[in-house]
């Protein structure tokens, strides 16, 4: 019999695993599995009993994730208004129009872009794309470099640089030179995603491999990275793709 944790009317499958170099009970949620990881010596009913105590999270963080599962890409087929633009996770309106007075990007609940006069007549949308794109690389270097000094406190490490880049096939590198590359796709995805890309490549500034220490130092900064690697994983081919 498969284990069954009921939320409301919703019942939602999920699976017991044990670990050997766990030590604490942790649940791991992805689109399409519930997973309670639990140490090796533990007792299977305090698996059950945390799930269950964690239940609300659980359908929460499910819900999250079938929503943006299902990502068609970030971009529109068209940049004008009322068009939607992905942003951290979220598809947010697209306001296009001409101004005298201002130019470039405004962001309050949705994009308000400001197309001024010396763009000619059938170019906004061109001009749009392009101003949007500036913005939102902007959006991913404050945000990585917060990201970075946060945790980089905690460990005593910090990038010598910072550069966001635009890659096809990676989400991120961190050079022996001590300089952390960032694709700028990762706007696109949660914030708690470009935040898990960060505290990666921040990791291999101490280790270069994906050895035991590697992954015991990321876990002891970010202890859910299991999920937010999940999620980048089942939406790489959607995020990442440009329009």
């Amino acid at each position: 019999m498969p284990n069954v944790l009921l939320v409301g009317s919703t019942a939602i499958s999920y699976s017991v695993s044990r670990s050997e170099v766990s030590s604490k009970r942790r649940i791991i949620v992805t689109p399409d599995t519930v997973e309670v990881i639990i140490p090796s010596g533990a007792d299977e009913a305090s698996a059950h009993a945390f799930i269950h105590a964690r239940r609300r999270w659980v359908y929460e963080k499910r819900e999250e994730l079938l929503r943006l599962g299902g990502l068609d890409g970030p971009w529109p087929g068209r940049f004008v208004s009322g068009a939607k633009v992905m942003f951290r996770g979220r598809r947010m309106k697209l306001h296009v129009a001409r101004s005298d007075r201002e130019r470039g990007v405004r962001y309050s609940n949705g994009f308000y872009v400001h197309v001024p006069p010396y763009v000619k007549e059938g170019l906004e949308e061109s001009y749009a794309k392009k101003a949007l794109t500036a913005w939102l690389k902007e959006r991913v270097r404050d945000d990585a470099r917060e990201f970075a000094a946060r945790y980089g406190r905690k460990i005593d490490l910090a990038p010598k640089d910072i550069r966001v880049k635009d890659q096809k096939h990676l989400w991120g590198s961190c050079g022996k030179d001590g300089i952390i590359n960032l694709n700028w796709r990762l706007v696109f995805a949660p914030k708690p995603v470009l935040e898990y890309a960060v505290v990666h490549e921040l990791c291999h500034l101490r280790h270069r491999n994906h050895d035991a220490s590697f992954w015991s130092l990321l876990r002891s900064l970010l202890p859910d990275y299991p999920e937010r690697k999940a999620w980048l994983e089942k939406n790489e081919k959607h995020v990442g793709a440009d329009g």
